[in-house]
């Protein structure tokens, strides 16, 4: 494949640690950084041999509790590309454990000689938060502020594509049961984006110095409920009823959904790296219409960055979920 960084000699080229380089997110970056001529490492414990990525990148164990390997696994390289993290609690793993995990990922890159972050977070992070997961995610923010790497946050919403969860999920829900609860009143809103943006404007982030913080969404707001809908009409789901229950309710499902591991979780793909979740509230309502060729742009405090030309050959985000729907959520 051509990369731009032919031509380039060898202590020219530049190294970067991705976490997860098989799982979603980090799947579409690694290979972004790939194509531009730069080496990449991932630290992963579910190497895939049979990934297109296999052989490509080295391959290195994520293993928190041998903070010298790890330190080791990342010496040379100047960029961290972050997507780790646990989706729910279950079993041995926590919110709270991986909070503490990506603390010893941030101390061993210091310690490797690492220049820069670029982190996976969530919209609406809060320390304040009573729900684990937003609490961790701003725990994370201000211990990667704090530490002696320049950095970028990235703040995705609800992320899609080939092989997501989330949506994957849903549609797996819509299609084979006849009632689909929605937390809350629905009308909650998010701002999905193309798991292919996120990777750009992440490789994009690692090319740059100075530290700041910008939420990644699509340029197009839905409420949940319609969110939902729209998942179900290429997969026709019309006989499915949506019923709102309190927020209560959806906790109860959270909690019957861990407990009794249902299987439309077992039967989607398992990734190692970050999948999303959804907020229930502070979500920006955003224009529903994206003409094409013009570019979304993600708020950032102070400075908007826009996404580079390549984003802009989907006229809508929602064309790609739709198409996403149709190849990959037909289970």
């Amino acid at each position: 494949m051509d990369s731009e960084g032919e031509g380039r000699s060898s202590d020219q080229v530049s190294t970067s640690v991705v976490t997860g380089a098989f799982g979603f997110s980090g799947n579409e970056i690694a290979n972004r950084l790939l194509v531009r001529g730069e080496k990449v490492r991932t630290l992963t414990n579910h190497p895939q041999a049979a990934s297109p990525l296999f052989g490509q990148v080295q391959v290195f164990p994520l293993d928190f509790g041998d903070t010298e390997r790890l330190t080791e696994s990342m010496s040379g390289a100047r960029v961290l590309y972050n997507t780790y993290w646990v989706r729910f609690s279950y079993g041995g793993l926590s919110h709270e454990g991986a909070v503490h995990n990506t603390k010893t990922l941030i101390h061993a890159a210091e310690a490797a000689g690492v220049k820069r972050i670029v982190h996976v977070s969530i919209t609406n992070p809060s320390i304040n938060s009573p729900l684990p997961y937003f609490k961790g995610k701003a725990e994370l923010e201000q211990a990667i502020q704090s530490s002696s790497l320049s950095y970028a946050i990235l703040r995705p919403a609800v992320l899609f594509g080939e092989g997501d969860v989330l949506i994957n999920n849903i549609a797996f829900m819509l299609k084979r049961f006849p009632l689909f609860a929605i937390p809350g009143s629905g009308e909650y809103h998010v701002q999905p984006i193309f798991v292919d943006n996120l990777a750009e404007l992440a490789v994009g982030a690692g090319q740059r110095s100075d530290s700041y913080t910008v939420d990644a969404v699509g340029p197009e707001t839905y409420t949940y409920t319609e969110l939902v809908k729209m998942i179900g009409a290429p997969l026709e789901a019309g006989r499915c009823w949506f019923i709102c229950r309190p927020v209560s309710f959806g906790l109860l499902l959270e909690f019957w959904e861990r407990s009794s591991r249902m299987s439309f979780l077992r039967k989607t793909r398992s990734r190692d790296s970050w999948a999303t979740s959804w907020s229930p509230a502070g979500h920006r309502r955003g224009e529903r219409a994206w003409k094409a060729g013009s570019s979304p742009t993600p708020r950032q405090s102070g400075a908007p960055m826009h996404l580079s030309s390549r984003a802009t050959i989907f006229p809508s985000n929602m064309y790609v979920l739709h198409n996403t729907c149709y190849r990959t959520l037909l289970i």
